[in-house]
């Protein structure tokens, strides 16, 4: 217990205004173990002034003072006062004492904001690109994640090859050769941070090659001109037509890269033909390019056997990409890209410098899922939740706008909804959902092409709704246009 004379004297610790004396804030470091009480001490001095509690200008106890009334060694406090004094905390005056100094300022209390993509504050969220998030398989993820943690070596925990765990590789590899008809060698497959990613280091790598221009499927994803745009290339959009790329236009663009997605093309849903595909790769071996295949959703396909990914055909001339984010969850960011010979070495490189590898545990996780099965049921498991979504949402546009035809529904996670004129223009339209609480996304903020015949065209997304939430979605749209109970050649929207 200290005397009232050292209270006195100490009292000018307190903050202004009152409070408790700065020394309390003090005793717990005080109580630490001998061998890091002193630690103790500096760290609770530097976290009383970045909170506020000893504000800038307040006079703390003299050392021996100090030092009596925690019950320490007078050099523990004179160490911890020379540190902080040290590092700006404090400002000592010979004969005058310690004050916490100027140039300390404490923190404010403010909430740290999470910058990451959230949809609008609306009912119903049409808008493509989400897998349906509760479906993650949390207790087989869980189950995985125990057995990998008491399973794998120490020296597992070390810097990853930057192309991934062999066990991963050697498993993504079997994975897509079985699912997805590619040529799937583990040593040039390299996992990455998704096809974010993946675009990112095929565009430094090109670049750094010589090219500077990259085409981009029209329509197609903006996302794929933003990424490349980051490594410094420039992009130009290609006419798509049902069948795929224009061949004409992409001979005639000078470019030796292209973005596509033959599959199951984004947004429109067609699959390259045979022709298209074929023509493709002569282009890509003519002008000694390459073509970087976004396999973004080849895993859902509904009415018919998935069409093979475009790699097989090439493997030297396609760069294939993929990624968990439709499957299981874009949170995970774990992709992959299969990579020609020739560009493997530069590849690696560029990830290791980018990264020095994904993290260990994550891929040990996936591997340990696709090995057990487990992924291959989370993919039936989302083909019948999202099979059952695209019913219906076809048959909700077919009963609240009557005419409407859809495209693209045999696969993937949306469809393209072409509404008929009566019902536009698409801008007002879009405005009328919107008031409606309903987000919608036209075709054209897909690429340059502008609808000629007044039809209202969406890219609807339906894997993250279910079947009643879609309902209730296109009904609120129709009330607020007018659609389903519209009489014969009244106009739903007034004008």
């Amino acid at each position: 217990m200290t005397s009232s004379g050292t209270t006195s004297r100490a009292a000018s610790a307190s903050p202004p205004g009152g409070g408790r004396p700065a020394w309390e804030l003090l005793l717990p470091a005080a109580a630490a173990p001998a061998r890091r009480r002193g630690r103790a001490l500096q760290e609770a001095l530097r976290e009383a002034v970045r909170t506020g509690r000893l504000t800038a200008g307040t006079r703390l106890p003299s050392s021996r003072e100090l030092a009596a009334d925690l019950g320490v060694s007078r050099g523990l406090v004179t160490e911890a006062y020379e540190q902080l004094t040290a590092e700006g905390y404090l400002r000592s005056d010979r004969g005058s004492g310690t004050w916490v100094g100027e140039a300390a300022r404490a923190a404010t209390d403010r909430a740290v904001r999470d910058a990451a993509p959230r949809p609008p504050d609306v009912q119903v969220d049409f808008r493509p690109g989400t897998p349906d998030l509760a479906l993650f398989p949390r207790a087989a993820w869980a189950a995985a994640q125990r057995s990998v943690l008491s399973a794998l070596p120490h020296r597992a925990l070390g810097y990853p090859d930057p192309r991934g765990l062999p066990e991963l590789r050697t498993a993504l590899a079997g994975m897509l050769a079985r699912r997805r008809g590619v040529v799937a060698d583990p040593e040039r497959l390299v996992v990455c941070s998704g096809v974010a990613q993946a675009s990112t280091l095929l565009g430094f790598v090109l670049r750094a090659r010589g090219l500077r221009t990259v085409g981009i499927e029209d329509p197609g994803s903006p996302e794929h001109g933003r990424l490349f745009a980051s490594t410094g290339m420039d992009t130009l959009w290609l006419p798509v037509d049902e069948e795929g790329l224009l061949p004409g236009p992409l001979g005639a663009s000078g470019v030796r890269a292209v973005v596509t997605t033959p599959s199951h093309q984004f947004p429109t849903g067609i699959a390259y033909s045979a022709g298209r595909r074929a023509a493709l790769l002569d282009w890509a071996r003519a002008v000694d390019g390459y073509v970087l295949e976004d396999d973004y959703d080849g895993d859902f396909r509904y009415d018919r056997a998935p069409v093979g990914a475009l790699q097989g055909l090439d493997p030297e001339r396609v760069v294939y990409t993929g990624s968990v984010s439709k499957s299981l969850a874009p949170g995970l960011r774990l992709g992959w890209m299969l990579v020609p010979r020739e560009l493997l070495a530069e590849v690696v490189e560029r990830k290791r410098t980018m990264d020095l590898g994904n993290p260990v545990l994550d891929q040990a996780l996936l591997a340990e899922f696709v090995t057990r099965g487990a992924y291959d049921r989370q993919l039936r498991r989302c083909q019948r939740a999202y099979r059952e979504r695209r019913d219906a949402l076809v048959t909700a546009l077919e009963e609240a706008f009557p005419g409407t035809s859809v495209s693209g529904i045999a696969a993937g996670l949306h469809i393209i909804a072409r509404v008929e004129p009566r019902y536009g223009p698409t801008a007002r339209f879009v405005a009328r959902a919107a008031a409606a609480g309903v987000a919608l996304r036209p075709l054209e903020e897909f690429g340059t092409a502008r609808p000629t015949d007044g039809a209202v065209r969406l890219v609807l997304g339906y894997a993250h709704l279910t079947p009643s939430e879609i309902t209730r979605g296109v009904r609120l749209v129709a009330a607020a246009g007018g659609g389903g109970g519209a009489a014969a050649g009244q106009r739903p929207n007034g004008g």
